[in-house]
């Protein structure tokens, strides 16, 4: 899969009851993001600390989904693991992709990789540790793979949540390391003339094509 698909769409079992997946989805952005097995350490410190950064999502209209290669009710049990260790209990739903269906649906599992979990440790499923972050519009619009021994930036998630949403409302990009409230790209197919009525404050020309201007609000 690649940035600008549409996101495969599916029906499956979660903590939080039966969903399908756009239509749970709706209107709001979406973050999906995925792990190899349940009771695993690193998955337990995210999955913990993306509990606490629920409201921030929320903020940019952005639900929270997750998904791990055990049963329903291994998550439940392993909720209770996590909210003792992380101080957050999780408020999301995850997906109990037992039978592997979303994995190899997203390309996180080759289609001969069965279908079932039974028999299958975290190292099987190493590659099960990918966000994707999804538009109203049902695209992908990141991913982000991870090794299984290195956690997962969710601050990093957020930021560039905010840069899309941003250059989605505006003819801007941001430049690196940006955050909320620094200077922004205008994009080289809007003319100097057109980013005049836009920006009549002006901007700065680095280059040519590098024109950083103050944040729209």
């Amino acid at each position: 899969m690649r940035i600008n698909d549409i996101a495969p769409d599916f029906e499956a079992a979660t903590t939080h009851g039966t969903i399908h997946f756009h239509d749970w989805l709706g209107d709001a952005w979406g973050v999906l993001f995925s792990h190899p097995k349940d009771f695993t350490p690193v998955c337990t410190t995210e999955l913990g600390y993306l509990a606490g950064l629920k409201p921030e999502f929320e903020r940019r209209n952005c639900k929270i989904i997750g998904l791990s290669i055990d049963p329903v009710n291994n998550h439940e049990k392993w909720a209770e693991d996590i909210e003792k260790s992380q101080g957050h209990a999780v408020n999301y739903p995850m997906i109990g992709d037992f039978d592997l269906k979303v994995a190899k649906l997203y390309e996180m599992l080759p289609a001969e990789a069965g279908d079932a979990c039974d028999g299958r440790t975290a190292a099987t499923n190493a590659t099960v540790r990918t966000v994707f972050v999804i538009g109203p519009d049902k695209k992908i619009k990141l991913m982000l793979a991870y090794p299984m021994t290195t956690g997962r930036n969710f601050d990093e998630v957020l930021r560039v949540i905010d840069s899309m949403q941003l250059t989605t409302a505006h003819a801007v990009a941001t430049p690196v390391n940006w955050k909320q409230g620094e200077d922004v790209i205008i994009v080289p197919a809007v003319s100097d003339e057109a980013a005049r009525e836009k920006y009549p404050a002006g901007w700065n020309t680095v280059l040519p094509y590098l024109r950083l201007v103050a944040q729209p609000s």
